[in-house]
């Protein structure tokens, strides 16, 4: 196993705007952005340093929870592989693919295809679902979701493995003498397992490479981290393991308009001292997001980010 990033380092990524567009977080002008806006933002951070940029997942959105979600969910493979001709050094993150839609040889040819024209920069993050019309229509039981997504993950890293016929045998999934290339250019894609429930939790510790908390606020992680720690020890699991966090939205400088309440706003000295705290916690990568109120000034935020405050964070 090797690690994503280096340890004791706080490494900082984002989930891309446009591509998914909840009103819980999107911006108003994502509303009218497209492609072009998209693959500038991403260039922007493989510019100034960002870890990786992230991409979700959703096949369809029931009109139930269309109000909230919205309809806005670009493809996560095609749009990885997008990113991947527009980029040179940003890793490339799901967050999260819904595996169990999917059967395992279809995610393995997608995603080592992605690893492949990326020259080895995915990082494969993954998660067991929580809309239960999507699996319905797809055929997929949404009751067993969780110990499907356990066997897909065993089946996929067989399938992202180094062998060109690889072999899986388990309750759902079965395949041998069928061959795939291209193979991952990495010797073995990182997995990086989405949630915090106790369920998804154990997932990240027995079988993943990092973990992606899902809403955990601050005083959280400290006793999440902990539970991976000790699940990990139990199983006899060893090999490097990358914990992550997602951060308040912030806003370098004093705004000139209101970011909302919840929003870290402030000097980069201000903005580092705050964001260290979680490398304290055991953290080693953070996942940002900034106020903006169009595309410009999200760039300007992120260059500003990877000038004046990510070189404070290691200090």
């Amino acid at each position: 196993m090797a690690r994503v990033f280096p340890e004791g380092r706080l490494v900082y990524g984002m989930q891309l705007p446009v591509q998914s567009q909840s009103t819980l977080y999107a911006e108003a002008w994502e509303a009218s952005a497209g492609p072009a806006d998209l693959a500038e933002v991403a260039r922007v951070a493989d510019r100034a340093g960002f870890g990786y940029v992230a991409t979700c997942d959703h096949v369809a959105v029931p009109r139930r929870l269309a109000g909230a979600m919205g309809t806005i969910w670009y493809d996560p493979v095609a749009t990885l592989a997008f990113l991947a001709g527009v980029t040179e050094r940003v890793r490339l993150l799901s967050h999260v693919a819904i595996l169990g839609l999917r059967h395992p040889l279809v995610s393995a040819k997608q995603y080592a295809t992605v690893d492949h024209l990326s020259g080895g920069r995915l990082v494969l993050g993954v998660g067991a679902g929580h809309v239960v019309e999507e699996f319905e229509v797809l055929g997929v039981d949404f009751a067993g979701r969780g110990a499907l997504l356990d066997e897909t993950l065993d089946a996929l890293r067989a399938a992202l493995g180094p062998e060109e016929f690889p072999a899986f045998e388990g309750e759902r999934f079965s395949f041998r003498d069928l061959g795939q290339r291209p193979r991952p250019a990495q010797e073995r894609v990182p997995v990086w397992v989405g949630g915090s429930s106790p369920a998804a939790v154990r997932r990240a510790a027995l079988r993943g490479d990092g973990w992606l908390p899902q809403g955990d606020p601050r005083d959280r992680l400290p006793a999440q981290i902990a539970r991976i720690r000790e699940l990990r020890e139990e199983a006899g699991v060893t090999g490097p393991f990358e914990f992550g966090a997602i951060t308040e939205a912030l806003y370098v400088g004093e705004p000139a308009w209101d970011t909302g309440r919840r929003t870290l706003a402030g000097k980069p000295e201000v903005l580092a001292e705050s964001l260290r705290a979680y490398r304290a916690l055991g953290v080693g990568q953070i996942q940002v997001r900034f106020r903006s109120r169009d595309r410009a000034e999200l760039t300007d935020q992120m260059t500003a980010f990877g000038a004046e405050v990510a070189p404070l964070l290691d200090d």
